[in-house]
C-alpha cells in the first residue's frame, strides 16, 4: 500500500516552544503553504485520507480537498506534557536534562517518550495495513511522519530528527 504523509505548514510559533499536543495556529503564509502543498498531490487519488484532529493538519486536509478526513488521535504529535507551550530554554524542570540526554526513551513529565508516539503511530499502520487499499493519505506533524518512515524502514530511529520534513511536505512510503 502506497502512503503518502503530508506535514502540516508553518506554525505561529515563537521558535523553541514546545508544542506538540496544543492546537496551535497557522502563519498567516497558510494559503500560499497549502497551495503548494496541494500541487505536490495533484493527479492522485486516495482510497482513504486520514488526519491529526488538531487543526493546524485539518486546515491542510480541507485546503486539499479533503474535509471529511478520518481524524485519529493516534496521527496527533509528540505530547509535551507539562512542557507544552514553553520555551526549551526556559524549563526549569531538573527532568528535563534526562529526556534531552534520552528522548527515544525518556517520557516528557507527564507526557511521551519518542517511543511512545511511535508504538502509536506503528499500531495505526498495523491497522491500516489490514484495510483493502491500494493508496491512503494521512495529513499530520513532523513526529508522526518520522515514526511512519522508521515503521517502514527507510529511517534509523536514531536518525529520525536529521530526516525531518519541511512545513508542508510531503513524502511517500510503502507498508
Amino acid at each position: 500500500m502506497e502512503v503518502y504523509l503530508i506535514r502540516h505548514t508553518s506554525v505561529d510559533v515563537p521558535k523553541g516552544v514546545c508544542y506538540g499536543f496544543t492546537d496551535v495556529p497557522l502563519k498567516a503564509s497558510f494559503p500560499e503553504e497549502a497551495a503548494e502543498t496541494k500541487k505536490q498531490l495533484e493527479g492522485l487519488s486516495f482510497d482513504c485520507v486520514y488526519s491529526s484532529p488538531l487543526s493546524r493538519a485539518t486546515k491542510l486536509a480541507d485546503f486539499c480537498g479533503y474535509p471529511e478526513a478520518i481524524r485519529d488521535e493516534r496521527l496527533k504529535e509528540l505530547n509535551m506534557g507539562d512542557w507544552e507551550m514553553m520555551r526549551y530554554d526556559q524549563i526549569n524542570d531538573p527532568e528535563i536534562r534526562k529526556w534531552f540526554e534520552d528522548y527515544l526513551n525518556t517520557p516528557t513529565k507527564n507526557g511521551e517518550s519518542f517511543m511512545d508516539l511511535y508504538h502509536r503511530v506503528s499500531a495505526f499502520l498495523e491497522e491500516l495495513k489490514q484495510k483493502p487499499y491500494q493508496r491512503v493519505a494521512i495529513f499530520a506533524h513532523g513526529g508522526v511522519l518520522i515514526c511512519a518512515q522508521v515503521f517502514a524502514g527507510q529511517v534509523k530511529m536514531e536518525e529520525g530528527y536529521d530526516n525531518l520534513t519541511p512545513y508542508g511536505g510531503v513524502i511517500k512510503i510503502e507498508v
